[in-house]
């Protein structure tokens, strides 16, 4: 009897692994990414992630984050293992400090050839190691031309009480903390916590303004003309500007963020020669040039930079001019207790 229960454990094992096998159909890629962040089929667009598994033979399981604070929170709780990620410079300049990120392979990624020598060996990763460049961008504020009571130049027009119920603000602590900061002249990088409390201060006191705290959704908030105006970045508003003409964009006159979103692998990823092939798959001139066309934002790509076809080509808001803007500020990653603080500050913000 125990010989025939033997043999029929190992029939049922043989076809579970069969079944996996069947179901798995080869390697693995674990990809994580900001919404909205990849052409993915959607209106006409090239399926990036469809075209590389068709080439390759690799599934990709693809998933999404809001913010680079949520994107820490999955990378530190190890509930989940990552084989590329796009955090922004801030984070990426945390989890190199913090030992989360494998150097890369560059032999593995010939195609780094075409990254500007401008966005290569950046602050955040000063000997190129670890990261590769995706876009760039700015941040700044939306707004609807036919709803302002005139055009901001300021972070002042999110505090208007004329716009109560109207107002959106960012998600992401950082970003929002940004706001307040550059309003008040502080530096979005300093350690001094009565700075910051400051800050959170003006955050609160918007409060009362604001109609919601968004990431992705503000496209439909703004497209539908639902609120007035909001902060975010410049390639998004460029996709909102063409789906709603009324929808306008400024730089505000105390200073904006500039951010590099670049393509990186987690501590441990269990597939890192795939991840290699995906990000050298990615800087193909004609998939980088694709995914700069979808979503808009300024990419780092010479061969896109350089392309006369490519439709956004010397956009002002995504290639502004530099003599043009006003101070610009790179987030950088913060000690410890600025960090706690930030995040016990933003929770106090948010509990109107």
């Amino acid at each position: 009897m125990k010989k025939i229960i033997s043999i029929l454990a190992c029939v049922a094992l043989l076809a579970g692994l069969l079944a996996c096998l069947s179901s798995c159909g080869g390697p693995r890629l674990n990809v994580c990414n900001w919404g909205e962040y990849i052409a993915d089929g959607a209106e006409g667009s090239r399926n990036i992630v469809r075209e590389f598994e068709k080439l390759t033979g690799i599934k990709v399981k693809y998933s999404t984050f809001p913010t680079n604070e949520a994107l820490y929170a999955k990378l530190a709780g190890g509930g989940v293992k990552y084989d590329v990620i796009i955090p922004s410079d801030y984070l990426i300049e945390r989890l190199i400090a913090e030992d989360r990120l494998e150097p890369l392979a560059f032999e593995q990624i010939p195609n780094y050839e075409y990254i500007s020598a401008e966005y290569r060996n950046l602050y955040f990763d000063p000997g190129g190691r670890y990261s590769v460049p995706y876009t760039v961008g700015m941040t700044g504020i939306i707004y609807n031309r036919e709803l302002v009571k005139s055009a901001p130049d300021s972070w002042a027009a999110m505090w208007d009480p004329d716009y109560k119920g109207k107002v959106l603000q960012f998600e992401s602590p950082r970003d929002a903390f940004g706001v307040a900061q550059f309003l008040l002249g502080q530096d979005p990088n300093g350690t001094s916590q009565a700075d910051w409390r400051a800050a959170a201060d003006k955050l609160k006191a918007q409060a009362p303004l604001v109609q919601a705290y968004v990431s992705d959704e503000i496209y439909g908030i703004m497209e539908g003309e639902n609120a007035i105006l909001g902060p975010y970045y410049a390639g998004d508003y460029v996709l909102m500007n063409e789906n709603n003409p009324n929808l306008d964009f400024c730089f505000p006159k105390e200073g904006v963020n500039f951010f590099y979103d670049s393509m990186c692998v987690p501590k441990g990823a269990q597939n890192y020669d795939a991840a290699m092939r995906f990000i050298n798959f990615m800087l193909e001139p004609d998939v980088a040039l694709a995914n700069a066309e979808y979503i808009k934002y300024a990419s780092p790509h010479t061969a896109v930079q350089n392309n006369p076809d490519y439709s956004y080509r010397g956009n002002p808001y995504l290639y502004p001019d530099p003599a043009a803007m006003p101070p610009v500020k790179y987030y950088k990653n913060l000690p410890q207790d600025i960090l706690t603080l930030m995040n016990n500050l933003w929770t106090e913000v948010k509990i109107k």
